[in-house]
């Protein structure tokens, strides 16, 4: 578990000084390097491949540094290789996965079942796209036919992903030819990458002193430890949006997903809050900031009443108004 950077916490617990401040965090999990024949049940084989199936983006590291001290499984450096092991894998078990639900599907829509016949030519494609190395991310597909008949097969490769390309200290700002070989590879993907260098990422995050890390990070050409970019890139990449709580007692930020309404943002905090949700007493941070307390807020105007329909946006702060 790990804390989502928000530069917006420190200037609101310089405002407010409560008791504690709580941010938002993300689960990575670190998942053991895939082999080829993965899918085939080759080294750990489907436990590898069911642990993909319950993350909900993927984050590729890819090797993309010379050095010889480190032995790479297939003796040469080439990470659009290793993109396309891990691809290839993937696609296969999914290409699978996608089969078996053909089978069904094509008995279904020979009694004519309309819904059935739709399934079977979104599927049809599908199928004949993983059997090009096309992964199911990559497909021109419609939002209801992502929402009907792929998301629930749980495919591994319509999961999104961020690809992390370690480099060597040297190319942590600039990047290198193998960095410009992976942006060439997943061009037209709808995939993001991110450059890290994570020897140097581990140094810095050996030094406790703010000022040392900050020295440091300078000397390297770099505005921030890349970890943090990596944080937020995954938080971006799936969707997610922050909303804050505010109080003297503590300061909180909560996760969402892109789009939800008030009351399901009111979940979030306890199912008990969307359940007797009554209404919400919304703040936009920069009105908060700008303006330095609550009151002020409610003294300019700046603090709405929202019902029901309210799309909470990146960046609100909220107090729930609930019965129950």
């Amino acid at each position: 578990m790990v804390n989502v950077p928000d530069s917006r916490l420190e200037k609101l617990e310089e405002l407010v000084q409560p008791q504690r401040v709580i941010p938002a965090t993300v689960e990575i999990v670190d998942i053991a390097g895939l082999v080829k024949g993965a899918s085939k049940g080759e080294g750990l084989g489907n436990k590898f491949l069911a642990n993909i199936r319950e993350t909900d983006a993927i984050i590729h590291v890819l090797r993309c540094f010379d050095n010889d001290n480190i032995v790479h499984v297939d003796a040469v450096i080439d990470p659009k290789r290793d993109k396309e092991t891990i691809d290839m894998e993937l696609q296969l078990k999914d290409l699978e996965t996608v089969e078996k639900r053909l089978d069904r599907v094509k008995k279904a829509s020979r009694t004519g079942d309309k819904e059935a016949i739709k399934e079977l030519t979104t599927l049809s494609l599908i199928k004949e796209k993983l059997e090009e190395s096309v992964s199911v991310r990559a497909i021109d597909l419609s939002a209801e036919e992502r929402d009907s008949y792929v998301s629930p097969l749980q495919l591994l490769t319509d999961k999104p992903v961020l690809y992390v390309c370690n480099v060597d200290e040297g190319s942590a700002s600039q990047g290198n030819h193998y960095v410009e070989k992976m942006k060439e590879a997943i061009a037209g993907e709808n995939a993001e990458l991110l450059v890290i260098a994570a020897g140097m990422e581990a140094e810095i995050a050996e030094l406790e002193d703010e000022n040392d890390r900050n020295e440091f990070l300078e000397e390297m050409g770099l505005v921030e430890p890349g970890v943090d970019k990596l944080i937020r890139s995954a938080y971006k990449l799936l969707n997610l949006k922050t909303f804050f709580t505010v109080g003297p007692k503590e300061i909180r930020a909560w996760t969402i997903r892109e789009g939800m309404s008030a009351p399901q943002a009111a979940g979030v905090i306890h199912s008990d809050l969307e359940r007797g949700f009554i209404r919400a007493e919304v703040m936009h941070y920069a009105d908060f900031v700008n303006l330095g307390s609550e009151q002020a807020c409610k003294d300019k105007g700046k603090l709405h009443i929202e019902g029901k329909g309210y799309i909470v946006e990146d960046g609100d702060i909220l107090h729930i108004r609930f019965n129950v």
